[in-house]
């Protein structure tokens, strides 16, 4: 088979899977708290995912690694199954209309950015995983660790999930009230924009998504947010399974994201 012809049945494959994507619809679901709503500045990232749209084109299985802390473990949802990476991987299956996406979870409850990075080569890069969603950064704000500290070692973990072939999406703080009332917070958000920018990885926006939820729609924090004030909870993680699965599915099969730039593993 040529180069040639490669790429038009790849290219015809990843327009396939994107207009299946595209049919499947932002699929806003309603829960016990309401309906879920998300806007454009959350569900679309600023650039392709290069390596998930590898994999599809390909027709290759795709593994999706979601490491973090206690909000990725599933704090405060009824039972793993409704924590996000789980929700995530029955929502993408459906969404790109893919049977062969896994989506391991990496999360442990209390971890820091460093706790992770230990954990990178036993527990995230031995998957071989093709694109890494990193949660991090909610404890060192609760426990006030240096911000300057967090941020090089956020920094040296992405140039390793990227060195590994990775794609790799940051995802900031959660809106909760224990996290507004950190004065460092505004600070730690800034600081998101700046580590993605710079090495060019993808932010998902979960403190936007949520705010929005309290600002522009008026839900109070009982309906998104566990009693403890911190943890999200079932309803909240289904919406943000959502609205992540609805940018992942978008940048993993973006026209400008080729398998010619990034062949598959």
């Amino acid at each position: 088979m040529s180069l040639r012809f490669a790429l038009a049945v790849g290219a015809l494959m990843l327009a396939t899977i994107g207009a299946a994507a595209e049919d499947a619809g932002p699929a806003r679901f309603t829960g016990e708290s309401g309906a879920c709503h998300y806007g454009a500045d959350v569900s679309r990232f600023q650039s392709p995912l290069p390596r998930l749209s590898a994999r599809l084109v390909s027709g290759l299985p795709v593994t999706i690694v979601a490491i973090g802390s206690s909000s990725t473990a599933g704090a405060g949802a009824s039972t793993p199954a409704a924590s996000y990476p789980s929700r995530l991987a029955a929502d993408l299956t459906k969404r790109l209309h893919y049977d062969r996406i896994t989506v391991v979870n990496r999360g442990v409850n209390g971890e820091e950015a460093g706790d992770m990075i230990k954990r990178f080569d036993s527990e995230v890069l031995s998957e071989k995983p093709d694109l890494v969603l990193w949660q991090v950064g909610v404890n060192g704000l609760l426990r006030e660790t240096e911000m300057d500290a967090t941020v090089t070692q956020i920094n040296e973990g992405i140039q390793r999930l990227k060195a590994a072939g990775a794609d790799v999406v940051l995802i900031d703080p959660q809106y909760a009230p224990k996290v507004l009332a950190k004065a460092s917070l505004n600070d730690l958000l800034a600081r998101f924009e700046i580590i993605a920018q710079a090495n060019k990885v993808q932010l998902f926006h979960r403190f936007a998504l949520m705010r929005a939820w309290h600002d522009a729609n008026g839900m109070s924090f009982d309906k998104f947010v566990s009693p403890d004030g911190l943890h999200m909870n079932d309803w909240s993680y289904a919406c943000l399974a959502t609205a992540l699965g609805v940018a992942i599915a978008e940048a993993g099969t973006r026209p400008t994201a080729t398998a010619a730039a990034h062949p598959p593993r």
